[in-house]
């Protein structure tokens, strides 16, 4: 299975259907079925500190170091200026939960299914498991 990791808590925000964009620095070109894995590293003091992002979890939802949830990753689209509007102004909590800076990828989440856990390390990039 192809696996993706991200840090807590924007793994937990896709697996509760509030992130359903998640964005890049970089491009891919690999479609299909994507797990989720929440990373090991603790939350930051910077994302504890942003008040609009930490209304959107609970700290005790959080499970790093595990697989938690599937989907489908549909597409990946460049961001330009207009992309970056029209979805600030579609889904405030889903911009919230992502770096919307011209110029990074928006990677397309579809088909979000939360699973039962699996304890895994993580790795960079998209990854099998």
């Amino acid at each position: 299975m192809k696996v993706l990791t991200l840090r807590e808590p924007y793994a937990t925000l896709v697996k509760n259907k509030v992130k359903y964009i998640e964005t890049r620095s970089w491009k891919t070109n690999y479609r299909g079925e994507l797990y989720i894995h929440s990373g090991l590293a603790k939350l930051t003091r910077e994302v504890k500190e942003r008040k609009e992002l930490s209304a959107l979890y609970s700290e005790d939802d959080l499970q790093y170091g595990h697989i938690i949830c599937k989907c489908d990753l549909v597409d990946c689209i460049y961001m330009a200026e207009e992309f970056i509007e029209q979805e600030a102004r579609k889904d405030p909590n889903n911009f919230i939960a992502g770096y919307y800076k011209v110029g990074r990828y928006a990677w397309l989440l579809d088909n979000i299914e939360p699973i039962e856990p699996i304890e895994a390390k993580g790795k960079l990039g998209i990854w099998n498991y």
